[in-house]
């Protein structure tokens, strides 16, 4: 709202684009911490030693090539964006790329002290670091706004916050598990070794990428800011949708790659499968409920009526993602047991079809249509081609999984029937619409879950979280 449609199309715009340098990553981080728990289990500290330097070396390399591509961008913004651009607009997105693009460069080598920590399971630091770069951002940059800064600013804030939670992995990792990493201890054999594994990670990065930053590229070219801006609001919903959704699944990954090195059964793996989905359930059955009850009125009061369009450009985006989420782990244990070909390669064609669908959709429907085309590709891929491969070839029960899924929905549904009669009888608007309505039926989806869906082993989980609140009040 503080920017304006057109200063935050134009930082959607530059992030999106600068977003798909990311990618040169290549899938190594999750190489490290794949390999990295493997080699911590068995002890082998010398394949440790060898792995962190070939990566870092690699990272450096990748480093110098973000900071060309970023200066190419840079020089040729004109070409790319001058047909709806202004020139003011072109000046300050290349103010934004040379930002974004430094800040990329230093991020890539010490990422991998965030790998190791996670190959370690130092999950408490991580998620506090992660909490830290959440809040930093908005109490740096809201004074920043109120002071009649706009978008090169908020991205100047963005790279100072990012690099200060780079430099605290850095610090802890090196106190904590003080890894000895050289460009000397680099290996030719490891470096082919985890790029046979990590390239179809890549691949998917790719189009990971691409479906969720296309569209904000797509219309820039063919719609301008105005529009960004509206399916920016939509995306930033939707990537904090997906953020919230990851939080116990994220973890997982260690653990499944050390069940797999153990070789655990595919019992044993669909039992874990089963527990993690329906607890991500919970999470992503809530979060998308209230989206749907409150979430036209939370966006207007938030951005502004003139973005009553990101509501259904929102609705479009989170409803198909809610499959995928669910089953998230599945995407741990594919890449546990280096099994993630078929779904990058799969992916790859979604992504084609997403694009060569959402630009016509765009032309005539804007932000609208672009959505559409990205959530037809999600609905193909995660939710029919992945439950197939899941149970046939991956050895998961997805009978199993579903029937479980199944019986959690009905009664969880219970909460939404309560609630909008509620709400229409407490004809309330606007903050307190939001606060009544919305803490009620947070409470009612509670009761229900806990009294009707939950198994014993979640409302262990859910008594030992309310005691540990309990204790620190």
């Amino acid at each position: 709202r503080m920017l304006g449609e057109s200063e935050f199309g134009l930082y959607s715009l530059s992030a999106s684009v600068i977003g798909y340098l990311a990618i040169l990553d290549l899938g190594f981080g999750n190489a490290i911490t794949v390999f990295s728990a493997k080699y911590a289990a068995s002890g082998e500290s010398e394949k440790a030693l060898r792995l962190h330097g070939t990566i870092f070396s690699v990272y450096l390399v990748m480093s110098a090539l973000v900071l060309l591509i970023g200066a190419l961008v840079i020089a040729y913004a004109d070409a790319i964006f001058g047909a709806k651009l202004s020139g003011e607009e072109i000046r300050k997105i290349r103010i934004m790329f040379a930002l974004l693009s430094l800040n990329l460069a230093v991020s890539f080598p010490f990422s991998i002290y965030s790998s190791i920590l996670t190959a370690h399971e130092n999950f408490v630091f991580i998620k506090l670091i992660a909490i830290l770069r959440t809040l930093l951002l908005p109490a740096i940059a809201v004074p920043v706004l109120l002071l009649g800064h706009k978008s090169v600013a908020i991205v100047a804030c963005a790279t100072a916050v990012n690099l200060f939670c780079v430099a605290a992995d850095f610090i802890y990792c090196r106190r904590k598990i003080a890894p000895r990493i050289s460009v000397r201890n680099f290996d030719a054999g490891v470096l082919k070794q985890v790029f046979s594994y990590s390239f179809f990670i890549f691949l998917g990065m790719i189009v990971d990428q691409v479906n969720w930053s296309a569209d904000n590229f797509i219309l820039g070219v063919v719609a301008g800011t105005t529009v960004v801006s509206q399916y920016s609001v939509a995306a930033m919903i939707n990537s904090t949708f997906i953020t919230l959704s990851v939080t116990i699944s994220g973890v997982m990954l260690p653990k499944i790659s050390k069940m797999v090195s153990a070789n655990s059964s595919d019992a044993e793996l669909t039992a874990e499968f089963i527990k993690i989905g329906r607890l991500q359930f919970y999470v992503i059955f809530l979060i998308c409920s209230m989206l749907i009850i409150f979430g036209r009125e939370f966006i207007i009061l938030w951005a502004g009526a003139q973005y009553e369009i990101s509501y259904t450009i929102a609705l479009i985006l989170v409803i198909p993602v809610c499959v995928p989420l669910i089953q998230n782990l599945g995407l741990s244990i594919l890449q546990a047991k280096n099994k993630f070909r078929f779904r990058a390669i799969a992916a790859l064609f979604m992504t084609f079809l997403n694009i060569a669908v959402s630009i016509p959709l765009a032309k005539l429907y804007g932000g609208v249509g672009s959505a559409v085309g990205t959530a037809l590709s999600l609905v193909l891929l995660n939710i029919t081609l992945m439950n197939f491969y899941y149970h046939f070839k991956i050895g998961l029960d997805m009978a199993k999984f579903w029937l479980n899924i199944a019986r959690m929905l009905a009664p969880s549904l219970l909460a939404v029937a309560i609630i909008l009669p509620i709400n229409y009888a407490l004809s309330l608007s606007g903050a307190a619409y939001l606060l009544v309505c919305g803490s009620l039926y947070i409470a009612i989806f509670t009761f229900i879950a806990v009294k009707l869906v939950m198994n014993d082993y979640e409302r262990a989980i859910f008594g030992a979280a309310l005691a540990k609140i309990r204790s620190r009040l």
